[in-house]
């Protein structure tokens, strides 16, 4: 496994909607919201190409307002799907493809939906897919295990967030590594 570098990946933000949020476990949300901001923060400081998804926004909402605050500072806009898979998608598939990218990093919910229907098909179009588990929630702890089970059966890396954004630095020197430092503590 190469090391994620900048230039060559993506972070996937997959489906992180206020109605979905209002139904996971608390403690899910928590952590996937934090996790969620220190990869945004680490993109921005790091040049990190950023895509999201919402899956049915006029029945599940927006964007949860933290993160939404965040990728609008990046200039990104999330894209509205009815498909599982994102990769489904046209916009968002055709948005990957202007990339030169061979990574794909994964966070956002449900695990045992979306985000594994999403992480199986970019396995399967070829990019070196990492699904961040401690960024991914899903309704029950047991439908979480479960898709991250098959996201990694299907070909998906399993990672943690601090791993991701530390990977992605390469070294413990310079602003982006303290601002990053400071947010994981």
């Amino acid at each position: 496994m190469d090391r994620l570098t900048p230039a060559d990946s993506v972070l996937l933000v997959v489906d992180v909607q206020e109605k979905l949020a209002a139904v996971m476990p608390p403690e899910q949300m928590a952590r996937l919201v934090k996790n969620v901001e220190v990869l945004l923060e680490a993109a921005a400081r790091l040049g990190v190409r950023v895509l999201a998804s919402e899956q049915y926004p006029k029945g599940l909402g927006p964007t949860v307002g933290p993160l939404a605050t965040r990728l609008g500072a990046l200039g990104v806009a999330p894209i509205d799907k009815v498909v599982f898979d994102a990769c489904g998608e046209p916009r968002l598939a055709r948005a990957l493809g202007e990339t030169s990218v061979r990574s794909v990093v994964v966070v956002g919910m449900e695990a045992h939906i979306c985000v594994f229907q999403t992480a199986r098909e970019l396995v399967h179009r070829g990019y070196t897919t990492y699904v961040v588990e401690d960024a991914i929630a899903s309704r029950t702890e047991d439908n979480r295990h479960a898709g991250l089970a098959l996201c990694a059966r299907a070909g998906a890396i399993p990672t943690v967030a601090e791993a991701v954004a530390f990977d992605w630095l390469g070294r413990a020197e310079g602003d982006a590594f303290k601002a990053i430092s400071k947010m994981v503590r």
